[in-house]
């Protein structure tokens, strides 16, 4: 593949203090001081992961996918020219900001604004959360997915799939047109749905420990107006999660426990619906304003799923009490 994450997200904010807070006691995140107007934040090793500029517009954003190395950023950025694609070589001065030793910028056609990188900086100090968390489930899996709305979803695919070299996990075509696109092993780092304009709905971030978003849970909740989308479970890539309103224009997905995709194996599959395993009341709803509403019913699938969870060894306890009857349900789940 061409890029391997999503190793970093830049959004435009006024209320970079919101950020501040939001991130650290939240999330969870490391906040970094990059003076001025930015406000950066630590996942994980690499010097920065989340970017804040207070000097760009409202809901401006800015992409940052990873590539292997040097060679491949100019491959690629040999690539994109020779389709067509407009393609800037980043100052030594912007590279510096993003904490690189080289990127591009382009734009996809739907006109975000997409950065591709090599040689991220690790940080000297280890990963030191803002609040007592378990850690974040990023590294070479990246930081994330995101959501994105885009009005020429078939044109977007062939420059992801085609340019980029994503590759596609599952999609859907009813009630809604959407691609769910992975570059390593997590189930999706990008997913594409098709809409009147382009706009980021979310970004999605993993946390090792289940515990640490049900607290995370709690502590939205506390906070009138925080949670958009209830706690659920998805049926493709079966993340746990919430979706909290976040202090820019995007929600935030608050996650555990994703599966992985294996390209020996994987065959990418329609999916028949969007509803959830569980939960996630207010998903339709959130791309409007407001709290998802009380009597908001959940998403269920149109049968019922039982899927495995996904741990870590040294993350789980084995436990006893394994007898026929659940060793019959199991096999027939």
């Amino acid at each position: 593949m061409t890029v391997q994450a999503l190793g970093y997200l830049g959004l435009g904010a006024s209320q970079v203090d919101d950020w501040m807070g939001f991130a650290t006691r939240q999330l969870g995140m490391q906040a970094v001081d990059r003076g001025g107007a930015t406000r950066a934040f630590r996942m994980d090793d690499r010097k920065q992961r989340l970017i804040v500029d207070g000097d760009l517009a409202n809901g401006e954003k800015f992409f940052g996918w990873e590539v292997a190395d040097a060679a491949a950023l100019d491959a690629l950025a040999g690539r994109l020219e020779a389709a067509g694609v407009a393609v800037a070589r980043g100052s030594a001065a912007l590279a510096a900001q993003r904490c690189v030793a080289g990127l591009i910028t382009f734009r996809d056609p739907a006109g975000n604004r997409l950065e591709a990188f090599h040689g991220a900086q690790v940080a000297d100090e280890p990963f030191r959360p803002g609040r007592d968390i378990g850690g974040f489930r990023a590294g070479p899996l990246g930081m994330g997915h995101a959501l994105v709305m885009v009005p020429n979803l078939q044109e977007c695919l062939a420059f992801y799939q085609g340019l980029l070299g994503f590759k596609t996990s599952d999609f859907i075509r009813v009630p809604v047109s959407a691609y769910f696109m992975h570059v390593n092993p997590r189930h999706h780092s990008l997913a594409l749905v098709e809409g009147p304009v382009s706009q980021m709905h979310h970004l999605m971030i993993e946390l090792y420990s289940f515990d640490d978003v049900g607290r995370g849970y709690d502590l939205a909740q506390a906070e009138e107006g925080r949670v958009k989308v209830k706690m659920g479970r998805h049926p493709n890539d079966f993340m746990t999660s919430f979706y909290m309103r976040s202090p820019s224009d995007i929600l935030l997905e608050y996650g555990w426990g994703g599966r992985d995709v294996d390209d020996a194996t994987w065959q990418p599959e329609e999916m028949k619906t969007v509803g959830s395993l569980w939960g996630h009341q207010g998903l339709f709803e959130s791309i409007g304003d407001g709290p998802p509403p009380p009597d908001a019913p959940p998403m269920p699938s149109q049968k019922i799923v039982r899927a495995p969870l996904f741990v870590m060894d040294g993350n789980y306890v084995r436990q006893n009490g394994v007898c026929p009857w659940w060793d019959a349900m199991a096999s027939g789940a």
